[in-house]
């Protein structure tokens, strides 16, 4: 008789996936106060994140996935109580050289979820801004830029597709325009009856249902035109552009990019240090990792 034929394995869509965090769009951030490092707010905001965090990773585990990783983002990369996350995942705190700068290398992922992000600077979202409060404005021939944006386009070099982001309505608005066909889930913000614990079990639910989403890896093509407009005025743009041989006018700084990772690229070895230290930044990142240690080990204490 003829040998029967088990049936095609339907293959995973996403084996490994990455759970990128922040913290002003999460279940436990209310106020300016509570983003900021070393208070009571942010350790029970801190809390808060971890709760969000470990109620996502232990969904896409029960939903198949077969490994996670979670990058902690906000501040000093150390806003995770990690012994409270779901043991399965592996936790990246504080922050990394390599290939996707500031997270490292990361080969073998298949798709990123952004957990608890905000809004671009000069948006009307809840604490909005774009990598650092230094920045007014962000744009890319003259369009605005999020953080999701650059992100995404960072994990590009790692053909790492993001499929899901949360954070106010602003930043989902912003995120759905930007990247076509990520899912996305809202938190508000000003909302006098918000019920975290039930927001919580949406988020998780929401994130599985994102593991169907059609999205491509994300790395717009330019060359860009890029402004970059500093709270602090003409003064300010002045100083970082004579400090990089840039270009400036009046409040904003202008450069030229060749996609959008190449935004990303350049910003982040511009923004976080002066010129003369860039070299040194290798050697500085163990000192910075090791105060984010300490003061998540003090808000491990102060968290209600």
């Amino acid at each position: 008789s003829a040998r029967t034929r088990n049936p095609p394995v339907e293959k995973k869509p996403f084996r490994h996936l990455l759970v990128v965090c922040d913290l002003e769009g999460s279940s436990g951030c209310f106020s300016k106060r509570a983003a900021k490092f070393l208070n009571g707010d942010w350790a029970d905001a801190c809390a808060a994140l971890t709760r969000d965090v470990d109620a996502v990773v232990t969904a896409l585990f029960e939903a198949g996935a077969e490994a996670v990783t979670v990058k902690d983002f906000h501040r000093t990369g150390h806003n995770l109580f990690t012994k409270r996350i779901d043991r399965r995942a592996k936790i990246i705190s504080g922050y990394r050289s390599g290939t996707v700068p500031g997270m490292g290398n990361l080969g073998g992922i298949d798709a990123a979820l952004f957990i608890g992000l905000h809004a671009s600077s000069g948006s009307r979202g809840f604490l909005p801004h774009t990598l650092t409060s230094r920045i007014a404005r962000l744009t890319a021939d003259g369009k605005q830029v999020c953080e999701l944006q650059l992100f995404s386009a960072a994990l590009s070099a790692e053909n790492i597709r993001p499929v899901f982001f949360s954070g106010c309505p602003v930043a989902c608005a912003e995120a759905a325009k930007a990247v076509r066909g990520i899912r996305t889930f809202a938190i508000d913000k000003f909302s006098r009856n918000f019920n975290a614990e039930a927001w919580r079990k949406r988020l998780a639910a929401e994130a599985v249902r994102s593991l169907a989403a059609k999205t491509d890896v994300y790395n717009p093509q330019g060359p860009f035109d890029v402004a970059m407009t500093f709270r602090d005025g003409d003064t300010a743009a002045e100083s970082f552009a004579r400090s990089w041989s840039m270009e400036h006018r009046g409040p904003s700084v202008s450069f030229s990019a060749a996609d959008m990772r190449d935004i990303y690229v350049q910003l982040t070895a511009k923004l976080y240090a002066p010129k003369a230290l860039t070299p040194f930044l290798n050697l500085f990142l163990p000192l910075y990792n090791l105060i984010g240690r300490l003061g998540i080990a003090w808000a491990g204490k102060a968290a209600t």
